[in-house]
């Protein structure tokens, strides 16, 4: 079982989360939460494996909160739902630590496949919004963009195509396909890339790339 934690400061916006994620039979949600500094204290009492959170609310922010959840070991995977889908905050919390965001009229189904996508190790980059949303809030400039291409330069060739492949939005079984690997070979080049590059997740390898302006 799937355990969730949604943090919303709107009562009716945390009940409709929670009717529709427990609706489907592998998802439970173990805790709710109105602001930040619940949320914090809810993911270290409750240890869910996913953590649903509203970007703006009163008290501290969702963009606060999942830096802070995402700095303790072994961290909740951090889902950020949002009203907009431009908002220059989700691109921070993807910095941050989150693995990705949704926005709130997300069609239920695609809400508890996120769900169970962040909980299968992979990050959702695959929503249109959020590929637009790295690309248009990455500072390009020419100081970061060198700073980001010297970061990877310690990967190899194979492991820079690999993380190219990511930044695109690409599944490990897709990537295999598209560089002729098998899909263990890539999960193995995937971890050797975070490992050199001293990355939690695929987001923020994607967004380095982003960075460095190699799309």
């Amino acid at each position: 079982m799937i355990r969730v934690l949604v943090v919303d400061d709107e009562v009716l916006v945390r009940s409709g989360l929670r009717m529709i994620l427990e609706s489907t039979g592998d998802i439970v949600v173990v805790a709710e939460a109105r602001e930040g500094t619940e949320a914090v204290a809810a993911t270290a009492r409750h240890r869910p494996d996913v953590v649903l959170m509203d970007v703006r609310m009163p008290g501290m922010d969702g963009l606060s909160a999942a830096a802070e959840i995402a700095r303790s070991p072994d961290p909740a995977r951090i889902i950020m739902l949002t009203t907009f889908d431009l908002d220059e905050y989700v691109h921070a919390a993807l910095k941050a630590g989150a693995v990705g965001f949704l926005l709130k009229d997300t069609p239920p189904r695609d809400l508890a496949a996120a769900v169970r996508t962040v909980v299968a190790g992979n990050a959702m980059l695959a929503p249109t919004v959020t590929r637009r949303l790295i690309s248009s809030f990455a500072d390009k400039g020419p100081s970061q963009a060198e700073t980001a291409r010297k970061r990877l330069a310690v990967l190899t060739e194979r492991e820079q195509e690999v993380a190219r492949a990511v930044a695109r939005g690409l599944s490990n079984a897709e990537i295999g396909r598209e560089l002729a690997m098998s899909e263990a070979t890539v999960k193995t080049h995937v971890s050797r890339c975070l490992a050199k590059l001293d990355l939690t997740n695929r987001v923020q390898a994607a967004i380095l790339v982003h960075d460095a302006g190699l799309l």
